[in-house]
């Protein structure tokens, strides 16, 4: 049997009407109950405060990194799919609910003839999209996927870029993908620091300076 300890033996609950109008009066002389009106009428009085949108008619903007209904990418130069068929997103999903379906063409390359994901039981937690090795598959910011089934199923044709409208693909910056600042945070190794300076003191100097990676010389003192 588990042992129940009692916290505050004080502590007694009002039975009689006295009893609870005696609680309601020294909880409200303490002024707790005041403190949260306050709150409420200052947030209700403050102007341009309102949080209210009109709803379908306005839509909450979205950071890129919204995780919501897939999308299969292409190549904007080529228009090709960018998977390649590896699987690893159908493996890692702990939702089980990727499917692929792969084939070898007459070049003797893998190819993707079907892919389905089951919308219903998907948890959007965003691995497929992390492990993606060709950032093939990324998280849109569609959420309007509702239906009147649990098992909801988006193929390969709903998620794949048309090629019409290829042109207004841009490079995804969502889940899966790197930041735009993700060059500050790789850590360089001791060896690379030394090689920059040593770089450094020869092309440079107090008149001129040679900048890396051009033939050309920029004159002019060096600040």
């Amino acid at each position: 049997m588990k042992n129940y300890y009692l916290v505050d033996e004080k502590r007694k609950n009002p039975n009689t009407i006295w009893q609870k109008i005696s609680q309601a009066l020294y909880r409200s002389i303490k002024l707790e109950l005041f403190v949260g009106l306050f709150v409420v009428m200052r947030q209700m009085l403050q102007r341009n405060n309102s949080v209210t949108i009109k709803y379908p008619f306005e839509k909450v903007q979205l950071n890129e990194r919204y995780r919501a209904v897939h999308r299969l990418m292409r190549f904007i130069e080529s228009e090709n799919e960018r998977c390649i068929g590896c699987g690893l997103c159908e493996k890692i999903c702990i939702s089980n609910c990727i499917r692929m379906e792969t084939s070898l063409d007459e070049k003797g390359r893998k190819k993707v003839g079907n892919y389905s994901i089951n919308l219903g039981r998907c948890i959007y937690c965003g691995f497929c999209a992390e492990v993606c090795p060709e950032l093939a598959i990324v998280h849109g910011k569609e959420y309007e996927n509702a239906a009147e089934q649990r098992s909801y199923f988006g193929y390969k044709q709903d998620f794949l870029t048309p090629i019409d409208k290829l042109k207004n693909q841009v490079e995804f910056e969502g889940a899966g993908s790197l930041r735009k600042d993700a060059d500050d945070f790789v850590k360089k190794t001791p060896n690379y620091y030394d090689v920059l300076k040593s770089r450094e003191e020869h092309l440079c100097d107090e008149e001129s300076c040679v900048l890396h990676n051009s033939p050309k010389e920029v004159k002019g003192k060096v600040q």
